[in-house]
């Protein structure tokens, strides 16, 4: 991320490194990326490309800034309401009309789950799976934030951490290997140090296990451009399918409206 200092705006910044790029042949498609990022400038829901430069070896994308708190707001609401999600993934995440996400998909919720409860069913999609369900222990809502890491990591590399098309392979990886970040990938530090403490193995080192949850998720710097109570001011419970009379337990479920 960067600020610009006349505008007092974030933009983000993509950093291409050239040799890299002409070892897998991928000059054409770096430049149709850019092409269509500068046509998608004006659009409300595309990212668009302000600015681009180059160094001696690199290639300089000036980006919108697409503000990513709100998957982390949504999962602490379900915890202050102790529900645990354990299935956030990229295809559960929506964007509604006005540009925000939307949780979705909550077969796999767990209701009465709070700061010291844990549970043990064996679920989860494989690739994001935490390492204390793959090892049958009981586990906490820290599980969420695990899933957290493993969303921000293939955002920004591609695929999940510890990724392997053999899912014996991959459970192995996931229970046993180091996080590995691609060198090659520029990431802020602050996008690397807050992968490794949500990626943590041991689930009660990880960032967000204590009882203060979201509000150690809120506080890391690399969500210090975030204005908690502004960004989300809508976030809110909706009361619209309350006619629908099914248990309280199950409309809460239903309502969690993440704006």
């Amino acid at each position: 991320m960067a600020n610009h200092k006349l505008e007092n705006k974030i933009y983000a910044i993509k950093v291409l490194n050239k040799e890299a790029i002409l070892k897998r042949n991928e000059v054409k498609h770096i430049m149709a990326e850019r092409n269509v990022l500068i046509n998608n400038l004006e659009h409300p829901f595309l990212v668009g490309l302000h600015y681009s430069f180059q160094s001696t070896d690199k290639l300089y994308f000036v980006l919108d800034y697409v503000n990513g708190a709100e998957i982390a707001h949504a999962i602490g609401y379900m915890h202050l309401k102790n529900i645990i999600y354990r299935d956030l993934k990229p295809e559960n995440i929506l964007i509604d009309s006005d540009g925000h996400i939307k949780l979705t998909d909550f077969g796999l919720c767990k209701e009465g789950i709070q700061a010291n409860t844990t549970t043990s069913p064996f679920c989860g999609t494989p690739e994001y799976l935490a390492p204390e369900i793959l090892l049958k222990k009981p586990y906490t809502r820290a599980i969420d934030w695990w899933c957290l890491g493993c969303v921000i990591y293939e955002m920004l590399y591609g695929l999940p951490p510890f990724y392997s098309r053999n899912t014996t392979e991959m459970y192995s990886n996931i229970s046993n290997e180091q996080l590995r970040l691609n060198p090659e990938v520029f990431v802020s530090d602050y996008a690397k140090n807050i992968m490794k403490q949500l990626l943590q193995k041991e689930q009660f080192r990880r960032l967000g296990s204590s009882e203060a949850d979201f509000e150690e998720i809120q506080d890391h710097p690399f969500f210090g451009d975030i204005d908690w109570r502004t960004d989300c001011s809508n976030c809110q419970e909706k009361s619209h399918l309350d006619h629908l009379g099914p248990s309280p337990s199950f409309v809460e479920l239903l309502n969690l409206g993440f704006v």
